[in-house]
């Protein structure tokens, strides 16, 4: 009998779904950016802007694990659609805003719909397509439109702002919560009648949401404030009580929602470290770049964003080279290969970049360090997800999506802090950051386990 995984039309129609879902996640990350000096008119003042961000960081990362088991518990369907509608209603919410906490609520709501997105979606792909070759050509078109999607959200943004208003940058994703509907009606396999028999961790899911929360908080109130602040302390220290007692509490639980245990699976660790040092280092180049285009260079937003074509064509050619270096060498060979294109072009980038920089040089270096952006982004969950048994591919989903959100709100936060030391050579300190949190991703890919040749053949054939 012909499985649904086995049905070529079939599979581009979920791939299709899938790939636009993490597209839209992708996007919403980094589409404020360009928009954010028009969104302060609002009403924001310089501190409380940076909730427009924060909120979806905080609400995105905080509830990925919790997400990730109920896709497992009440289906990957449901909560795949469950996203699509809070993310609609956040970006409506956002759209209508007449007031800043109108505004921060819709983002939350937005992030919220990303929770639910994530996993549900990985796990999707995961299921559907098997491990090895099949698998590998799914993630790196899956890892091109979640990668370049964060790239494209600052081409759009800019876009969207100069010529619409930067309610635009809400309102697009009214349609392409749409389309991805329409298309998942049709491609998404139905949940089964009877999903997984397993209690939600009540206790669990409270310690890790709140864990999560207070962290990317306590970072942000240290972007913000300075690392001293009441604020930030108080909120940090809140947030390692928190992680104390969940380590305590689910070493003693049946069915724990975040078991340590799990991460003797060198996969699944490995995996996750590299989604957290992704979006610390990779995830951070264009919240930086978009600095530099507009303060130093001058560029409108606009402008901006049609100069974000360059590195989002590079992480398209390095998500479509990584699936096909994981299928050919291994997922080991593949992730060293993209941590080592990319520490090349941010350490050069942090060495030769300034003010008066030839734009040549900029967008060359700018390509190459994409390209190894997307060489990793597919790389990284594949590693997360092989080795998992169907039946917990949410949860796993889960833990290496909220490593990434996690990193990308940590590692924000602290270059955030280090430029703001750094006497006017922002993008520099930035950059030489970030080559130390990408150098740090390479010494986390030598400890994914080496595939060998056989496994490799099989999963070509």
């Amino acid at each position: 009998m012909t499985t649904p995984r086995q049905r070529p039309a079939t599979g581009a129609l979920l791939l299709t779904a899938l790939a636009t879902a993490q597209l839209l996640v992708g996007l919403d990350y980094n589409i404020v950016f360009v928009a954010l000096p028009e969104i302060a008119q609002l009403g924001f003042s310089g501190e409380t802007l940076q909730w427009v961000v924060s909120a979806y960081t905080i609400a995105f990362g905080g509830f990925l694990l919790l997400c990730g088991r109920l896709t497992d518990t009440v289906g990957r369907r449901r909560m795949f659609f469950a996203g699509l509608t809070l993310f609609a209603t956040g970006s409506l919410l956002g759209t209508i805003a007449v007031s800043e906490w109108m505004l921060i609520l819709g983002r939350g709501i937005q992030g919220l719909g990303g929770a639910a997105l994530a996993p549900s979606t990985l796990a999707l792909l995961s299921v559907g397509f098997a491990e090895g070759a099949a698998r590998n050509k799914a993630l790196g078109i899956w890892g091109a439109a979640g990668s370049s999607g964060m790239v494209l959200g600052s081409i759009l943004g800019g876009v969207l702002t100069d010529a619409l208003g930067w309610r635009s940058v809400f309102a697009v994703n009214i349609p392409i919560v749409l389309v991805i509907a329409l298309l998942a009606l049709r491609a998404v396999p139905a949940d089964e009648d009877a999903p997984v028999s397993r209690r939600i961790d009540v206790p669990g899911a409270v310690l890790t949401t709140a864990t999560a929360i207070l962290v990317v908080m306590g970072f942000t109130f240290a972007a913000e404030n300075g690392w001293n602040s009441p604020s930030a302390l108080i909120v940090l220290a809140a947030g390692i009580i928190a992680a104390i007692m969940l380590l305590i509490i689910e070493r003693r639980t049946e069915d724990p929602l975040l078991d340590v245990g799990r991460f003797t699976n060198r996969h699944l660790a490995s995996g996750t470290g590299s989604t957290f040092l992704f979006m610390a280092g990779f995830g951070a180049t264009a919240y930086f770049l978009t600095l530099y285009f507009q303060q130093v260079r001058g560029l409108s937003p606009l402008v901006t964003g049609l100069a974000f074509v360059i590195p989002c064509v590079g992480v398209l050619i390095g998500t479509n080279v990584g699936g096909r270096l994981a299928t050919r060498f291994g997922l080991r060979t593949a992730m060293i290969a993209g941590q080592c294109i990319g520490l090349v072009g941010v350490a050069v980038f942090a060495l030769v970049v300034e003010a008066t920089t030839a734009w040549i040089t900029v967008f060359v270096l700018a390509a190459l360090f994409s390209l190894g952006q997307g060489v990793v982004f597919t790389t990284m969950f594949a590693t997360a997800t092989t080795g998992t048994p169907e039946k917990e591919q949410g949860t796993a989903s889960g833990i290496a999506t909220a490593g990434q959100q996690l990193g990308g709100a940590i590692g924000l936060a602290i270059l955030i802090n280090l430029t703001s030391a750094s006497d006017g050579a922002m993008l520099t300190t930035a950059m030489a950051g970030i080559t130390v949190i990408v150098g740090l991703g390479l010494i986390v890919a030598l400890f994914i386990p080496a595939e060998s040749t056989t496994r490799i053949k099989e999963g070509l054939a």
